[in-house]
């Protein structure tokens, strides 16, 4: 059995607790690792190692620091068939799904690179005839990632990458249920000749390890990917030393099919935004409004394509298009809802329960119909390949629809209207509206939810500005 080993301050190294979390493959049910259960001994050493190195990391150009961010893509793209593969093995991820998130990670490290030379301070008129305003953007300080289980690697990058070239450092926890890529890059980057303490790695739990992170006075930036529920604990323990947050939380992602529409594309989009990693992605298509003038042939459509997406082994020659849930724990969430859908009058047009295979946590591809707005199914996150369809009759009552929701992260519009479109886009109330296509941000966007979804975001020149805060300078002359 593999095992891993924390980074911090340059070492690797196992906990101080002497104990192990182990992380099961969860198509096969076996334990394929085990890493270090972390204690706050090791929080509070990694943090003082990150808060030693921040000084002099800072000191150095942007340029120089962005050279790091290169030599890190290099070596994702030197070990990319081993990373992909440790991947599926920790999380059931189909391994096309995984080498996507393996090279998109080594190209996010290199877009940040790029931002070198451009991210800029302001200079600001002043009412005073012999000054000068100069407002300069510094970085942050020490920074706290805490990371999710469905993309584990690229959400690392996401906020490793942002972080160190602001002059920023890092103390990066990952998902104990998904530790194992994480841990094994750390490894890999041992030769890039990175300054001791600037990158930190730590596994442990979330409410202990996690909790200690939060909580302490060397952390100045806490940026989390997870549930609601995470951000809230990350709220209130970052509470007492008024530390910035950055949080993504969960989502509840409409998708609005007018009447109009091309219901293939319409069809084709949110069966793939729903089964993308077995429908475990906060971005994903969540819940369905159609028109209804075009609801039978759409409904007829639908839940042939959903009958028609296969599962299995992530590993296959012939890759299914989506493999196991991440564990039991989420097998058994997303059943009882579908159970509870039932009970209040949802019709399942296609699976309706967990599947029957030999291993492996699997649920069926779900279609239900007859849903209405106050159905837990059609108001709470499912996070698993299950999808509620609900029906309307005016543009109004669509986005009334649509906006009747805690979450706010991303939605969808399928319409041959480029008015009805424009009109859309400026009516839904998420931080996210994808037009005619699947739900999947840009690195060069801006992903962020409003309400419940999270505070602050991420990606592009916007997600740059979290690791940054302002100082401006009143020069009279």
């Amino acid at each position: 059995m593999k095992e891993y080993q924390q980074l911090i301050n340059g070492k690797y190294v196992n906990s101080q607790s002497g104990e192990w979390i182990e992380v099961e493959n969860p198509f096969t049910g076996k334990i394929v690792s085990r890493v270090p259960k972390g204690d706050n001994r090791d929080a509070e050493t990694a943090l003082q190692a990150a808060k030693g190195a921040q000084d002099a990391w800072v000191a150095r150009t942007a340029s120089d620091r962005a050279s790091y961010l290169k030599k890190m893509a290099e070596v994702i793209r030197k070990n990319r068939i081993e990373l992909a593969q440790i991947l599926v093995a920790e999380q059931a991820k189909v391994l096309p799904l995984a080498q996507v998130e393996v090279d998109f990670t080594a190209d996010y490290f290199d877009y940040y690179a790029g931002w070198a030379r451009i991210y800029e301070g302001e200079i600001i008129n002043s009412d005073r005839p012999n000054e000068n305003i100069f407002l300069f953007r510094k970085p942050i300080g020490v920074v706290v990632g805490i990371c999710p289980w469905n993309f584990p690697f690229f959400v690392m990058a996401r906020k490793v990458a942002p972080s160190l070239l602001t002059g920023c450092t890092i103390v990066l926890k990952p998902s104990s249920l998904t530790p194992n890529t994480t841990l094994a890059f750390a490894k890999m980057i041992d030769g890039i000749g990175l300054p001791d303490g600037v990158v930190n790695f730590v596994t442990g739990g979330g409410k202990t390890m996690g909790k200690y992170l939060v909580e302490s006075p060397l952390t100045d930036m806490v940026t989390l990917t997870g549930s609601v529920e995470a951000g809230q604990e990350i709220i209130t323990s970052s509470a007492k030393n008024v530390t910035k947050v950055s949080l993504e939380l969960g989502g509840k992602a409409p998708a609005i099919v007018f009447e109009d529409a091309d219901l293939d594309i319409a069809v084709k989009s949110i069966v793939a935004s729903r089964v993308i990693f077995s429908g475990q992605v906060c971005n994903c298509a969540e819940r369905v409004y159609v028109h209804k003038n075009v609801l039978d042939k759409f409904l007829e459509k639908f839940t042939a394509a959903m009958q028609e997406v296969t599962y299995g082994d992530p590993l296959a020659k012939h890759t299914p298009d989506m493999s196991s849930q991440i564990d039991k724990n989420q097998l058994d969430k997303i059943d009882a809802m579908v159970v509870k859908a039932k009970e209040e009058g949802a019709q399942v047009l296609t699976g309706g329960k967990k599947a029957d295979t030999p291993s492996g946590y699997f649920y069926e591809p779900t279609v239900l119909a007859g849903c209405t707005q106050d159905m837990e199914i059609v108001r709470k996150e499912v996070f698993g390949p299950v999808i509620p369809v609900l029906t309307f009759s005016e543009y109004d009552e669509a986005i009334a629809l649509a906006n009747d929701c805690e979450y706010g992260l991303t939605s969808s519009i399928f319409t041959k209207n480029i008015n009805t479109a424009l009109k859309a886009v400026k009516d839904l109330k998420f931080g996210e509206t994808y037009v005619n296509r699947e739900n999947f941000e840009a690195m060069q966007g801006f992903h962020a939810g409003w309400r419940k979804s999270g505070i602050g975001g991420a990606d592009g020149k916007h997600g740059l500005m979290e690791y940054l805060q302002t100082h401006v300078a009143y020069i009279q002359f």
